[in-house]
């Protein structure tokens, strides 16, 4: 999969201020900015526009097919939080899940929002057949349910599904839905369920199921990537198109096909077959970045791991869906033969060998990981966000290196040997040694930090800083201002818990990396890329 940093998209997502660099920098931007964070759920509007749901960025966008503008329905820091799926009723009231809330809202045709329901654990698939609501619970002994419209009251319909997701009632009147988990698809009658038909087997993992004009199945597979149209009296398969892996939903618009994937791409197919990318994908957060022994850049972007090639193009070197994956990737710290140290949401450390699409986990059953770094003698420091600890790893074990700080995000190794980490939520970095030193403070949420000789750089998401600081001298300085790191001024977005088991709670991680020449990568989450400052003639 590849996105060119040429093609850069209007309508970005993020809105701020202007970035500058201090004398002696210049700041690129290396990867294209993202118009959305990832593309979930799909469903074609009342007004035809399409309505694209945004877990990460728990946002809703409608998407103008015509002149390609994004109008965006429900902001992120809004009252819908991580919206997976959405449906529209009759009178044009929209119904949204969320997924990582275990709810179910609805945003009426006048502007309110309201909670319908908030005990549906992973609640994902719906769809409006006839003003009936519909919803079912994307994991393994998930409920398939169906709730009023306007007090939520629930009637069951199945339990102890394996992993349903986007679903709808055919044109016979019976309600088809995907089994990832199965990679099955089922249907019932939501009027007498009964024992439920199994309708294909022998899938690409199938996460959503439409219906078009003709009355047969068009699926999405995430892991293969393909697009199938399915006769529902016989299950005969045919593949409409081969796209990239990670395909979320689907939604028709008269006798064309749109297409979903995390990456936030929208892929239009035509009635011949033919394709056409309606938005262009792209980052989704980035979090950390790492330059590999071989001099590449990659980045870790929770559910896809890619290398950044020389013109700023995205290439995928692993996804969720691949051999050997480790799970939702945050930090990511070269370890030499095309290895990496990683952490994930999921509370684990391990070694990730994408080449051989191997990993080996080292380390489990944390809360809430970030930084990560290698250090002498392969010590690996880590820090755990939800406890408020540090931890090295060697010898195959672990132990605590600090305790009660706050938010401890970042984390780099002083020349001298310690580790350094950045302490988000006291805005400062400190020295681990027998003691806990400060070794910079006043920043409002330090996040990513490295350490190049003498010099500490530290990316400042609260104050949307890049800053470097001499470890002898302290003297700081600002390399540049007003980067799109954070969420957007003025917006406050709200903790996402995380969809077990594909990942834990999710959170950003503005990360940074250096290069052989000098330049600093940025990960600048706020508008999904990947900016570059270049030292030029007279940078420190």
């Amino acid at each position: 999969m590849t996105h060119s940093a040429t093609d850069a998209p209007s309508h970005a997502r993020y809105s701020g201020p202007t970035p500058a660099t201090a004398e002696g920098w210049r700041l690129e931007r290396l990867t294209a900015p993202s118009r959305l964070f990832g593309a979930n759920g799909l469903r074609t509007g009342p007004d035809g526009r399409v309505y694209i749901a945004q877990v990460t960025g728990s946002q809703i966008s409608a998407l103008d097919l015509q002149t390609g503008g994004i109008e965006v329905v429900s902001p992120l820091g809004g009252d819908i939080i991580s919206p997976d799926d959405v449906a529209f009723d009759s009178a044009g009231n929209l119904f949204a899940t969320e997924v990582m809330e275990g709810r179910v809202s609805v945003r009426e045709a006048g502007g309110r929002t309201r909670v319908l329901r908030d005990d549906l654990p992973c609640a994902n698939g719906i769809t409006v057949h006839h003003d009936r609501l519909l919803i079912n619970e994307c994991r393994d002994g998930g409920r398939l349910m169906e709730l009023d419209r306007a007090t939520g009251a629930m009637r069951t319909l199945l339990t102890d599904l394996p992993s349903p997701n986007a679903m709808e009632v055919g044109p016979d009147g019976l309600l088809y839905f995907p089994l990832m988990t199965a990679n099955e698809i089922w249907r019932i009658d939501p009027d007498q369920p009964g024992e439920p038909q199994r309708v294909a087997a022998e899938l690409g993992v199938p996460d959503a199921v439409k219906f078009d004009p003709q009355g047969r199945i068009v699926s999405t597979q995430v892991a293969s990537g393909q697009v199938l149209r399915i006769d529902p009296r016989t299950g005969e398969k045919t593949v409409l198109a081969q796209l990239h892996p990670g395909l979320d939903n689907l939604t028709l618009v008269g006798d064309k096909i749109y297409v979903s994937n995390f990456t936030g791409e929208i892929t239009e197919i035509g009635p011949g077959g033919e394709i056409r990318t309606a938005l262009p994908g792209g980052l989704n957060w980035p979090l950390d970045l790492a330059v590999g022994a071989d001099g590449e850049l990659y980045v870790a972007d929770g559910t896809y791991f890619y290398r950044v090639g020389g013109d700023g193009s995205l290439h995928t070197v692993g996804m969720l869906f691949t051999p050997g994956y480790p799970g939702f990737l945050r930090g990511l710290a070269p370890a030499g033969d095309g290895a990496f140290v990683v952490s994930t949401s999921g509370g684990q450390i391990a070694r990730y060998r994408p080449a051989d699409g191997e990993t080996d986990y080292l380390a489990d059953g944390f809360d809430q990981l970030y930084g990560v770094a290698l250090g002498p003698q392969g010590t690996i420091v880590f820090a755990e966000l939800g406890t408020g600890r540090v931890h090295a790893l060697r010898n195959g074990g672990t132990e605590v290196l600090a305790s009660g700080l706050r938010e401890p995000v970042g984390v780099a190794f002083d020349p001298a040997g310690p580790p350094l980490v950045a302490e988000s939520g006291a805005g400062r970095v400190v020295r681990l040694g027998s003691t806990v030193e400060t070794v910079v403070d006043g920043l409002v949420r330090p996040q990513g930090i490295l350490v190049a000789g003498d010099r500490l750089y530290i990316v400042d998401a609260g104050a949307k800083e890049v800053l470097a600081v001499d470890l002898n001298s302290q003297a700081r300085s600002t390399i540049a201002s007003g980067l799109p790191v954070g969420p957007p001024p003025g917006v406050q977005p709200k903790p996402l818990k995380g969809m077990p088991p594909f990942s834990g709670p999710q959170g950003p991680f503005a990360g940074i990396a250096r290069g052989a020449d000098g330049s600093l990568y940025v990960s600048a989450d706020g508008d999904g890329s990947v900016l570059a400052l270049r030292p030029t003639a007279g940078a420190p």
